[in-house]
């Protein structure tokens, strides 16, 4: 193996014509002529004594080795951007990998929103995004930080509330079309399943509606939605998954006793990284619920 050493101007060209695929749309990426690319690339693969890219018809396929070196450029364009971010705003970029874990209907319903709008500001920032409805794997530190609907968050964990979560009774507008009964109880019900014996939607059920056996149970609130949204029933679900839906009418709303609250929270040797401080101000910043509290501990 050669002694050459690779510089930017090679990462790039190898980075293009990964994204790419062809020898015109790479040099359309690095503003250049086909030539150029073509030239520079035989270059590359003589100075290596290696061949990067298989040439075939549907273009230039890369081998292990330039998918690697196509990695390595994502990270050092990543970093030229976070310091030219840094430069612009003129505080250090913010940088690392955090990994913040979820349930699937507060991922689609209010994290994504607001991932949208800030992430695109923090290029070095790199979040791992997981769906669970268990506290434990920050605990065992599968995690650094979690989004979660309740009202008693472990003590062991710290952070803040991002507002009250009310429930609303609802189904679709195809749904109660085809209905004879205005009776909710008399309807086909949609439901989470045994493994969240305590969710809201649930124990407020049992109470309000202690005969009704569910046609439907889903793993997950946010499969309860898909359903309800499919039209093959009534379900109780928070207001931030269906809010504004036009297909949706709601039944009642502010359901007595059956509401959460949306926390947001990590381990107590998490908080002070900076990655994790930023990422809790731009979330409490952009996910928008009534009523807010701290928690400090």
């Amino acid at each position: 193996m050669t002694q050459y050493k690779i510089d930017h101007a090679d990462l790039a060209l190898v980075l293009a014509l990964v994204r790419g695929g062809t020898l015109a749309r790479a040099a359309g990426q690095l503003r250049v002529d086909v030539s150029t690319v073509f030239r520079s690339l035989r270059r590359l693969e003589q100075a290596l004594g290696s061949v990067l890219f298989e040439k075939s018809r549907a273009g230039y396929l890369p081998n292990a080795a330039a998918q690697l070196l196509a990695q390595q450029a994502e990270l050092a364009e990543k970093a030229l951007e976070a310091a030219r971010l840094g430069l612009e705003q003129g505080r250090e970029a913010v940088s690392g990998t955090l990994r913040l874990t979820c349930t699937d209907a507060v991922l689609h319903g209010l994290l994504l929103p607001a991932l949208a709008h800030f992430m695109p500001a923090y290029p070095a920032l790199e979040l791992e995004l997981t769906t669970s409805n268990d506290f434990a794997n920050l605990s065992r530190r599968d995690a650094d930080v979690a989004l979660r609907l309740t009202t008693s968050p472990p003590g062991h964990l710290v952070g803040r509330s991002l507002g009250a979560v009310p429930y609303m009774l609802c189904a679709s507008r195809d749904y109660l079309a085809r209905q004879t009964e205005a009776d909710p109880a008399r309807m086909t019900w949609i439901a989470p399943d045994d493994f969240l014996p305590n969710q809201p939607s649930v124990v407020w059920r049992r109470q309000r509606f202690p005969d009704v056996q569910p046609s439907y149970r889903c793993n997950s609130v946010f499969s309860v939605a898909q359903l309800v949204r499919a039209g093959l029933g009534v379900a109780a679900l928070p207001e931030f998954l269906v809010r504004g839906e036009q297909g949706i009418q709601v039944l009642e709303s502010d359901l007595p006793g059956c509401a959460s609250a949306l926390w947001l929270l990590t381990r107590p040797d998490c908080r002070a990284l900076r990655a994790v401080t930023t990422l809790f101000e731009e979330l409490g910043r952009h996910i928008h619920l009534p009523g807010t509290a701290s928690r400090s501990g």
